[in-house]
């Protein structure tokens, strides 16, 4: 039987998601705390990698299980054998070959920025002294939607079948003293949200105009971009599945 997961997690104490050697990782601490209160290895596969210190409020990942019984019962002892820095939602059943990596059809990411220093969230967002222009980076972020190749904006030597992503949905908005980048493709490419940020950050400080996010694309040189801002004020938001996925649904 297939099971999906959905956790989320606080991720500074850890080198993002998936299992590295030598280095603490979510997938590492749930996978063993699974395992444990099941007493059978489980394996998860997520529905993608976060980088080290990137937090998520919402993740999947799916296992397979001969059997599961009494799940909110498993989830209860689960989150109180897990550090207070990882939660279960829910876990569900679907259908044998649903997959939380290749069957998610859409992603959301939000990036933080304090406007003003506040120590009360220091490791849940980028502080940025200098006033930022909302309006350019919104004219520039609209220049990125669509179907485009993202190269300039991936990491280097990323090893990926195509840097092609449609992305949906790109703005910025004032909330309080909070400014937030809210971002949503069917894919992302590592390290792409940080780079776009530090992009559009340039264009709020009027280092280039709006328009040149165009020249930056057409370059595909990752040297072109902005530098990428820190994980600390990136949450991951949303996954989206089709409903087929379910079982019998």
């Amino acid at each position: 039987m297939r099971f999906f997961i959905q956790f989320s997690y606080f991720g500074k104490a850890y080198h993002g998601w998936q299992n590295q050697p030598n280095a603490i990782t979510v997938q590492e601490v749930l996978e063993n705390g699974m395992s444990k209160l099941l007493n059978l290895p489980v394996s998860l596969m997520g529905a993608g990698r976060t980088d080290t210190g990137v937090h998520a409020k919402e993740m999947y990942a799916h296992f397979d299980i001969d059997a599961l019984d009494n799940i909110p019962e498993y989830i209860f002892r689960l989150n109180s054998f897990l550090p207070n820095d990882i939660a279960v939602d829910r876990i569900f059943e679907v259908e044998d070959d649903a997959h939380a990596r290749f069957h998610a059809t859409e992603r959301t990411y939000e990036y933080h920025i304090d406007k003003k220093k506040d120590p009360f969230s220091t490791d849940l967002a980028h502080f940025v002294k200098k006033d930022l222009d909302i309006a350019q980076m919104n004219s520039a972020a609209v220049l990125l939607l669509g179907k485009k190749d993202f190269e300039c904006f991936s990491k280097s030597n990323t090893d990926v079948y195509t840097y092609i992503c449609d992305l949906r949905e790109a703005k910025w908005e004032l909330k309080n003293d909070k400014l937030v980048f809210t971002i949503t493709a069917d894919r992302f490419l590592r390290n792409m949200v940080r780079a776009i940020v530090g992009t559009l950050i340039n264009v709020g400080l009027g280092k280039y105009p709006a328009d040149y996010v165009n020249t930056i694309l057409k370059s595909k040189e990752r040297t072109k971009a902005g530098v990428s801002v820190p994980a600390k004020g990136l949450y991951l938001t949303s996954i989206v599945y089709p409903n087929t996925i379910l079982k019998n649904g």
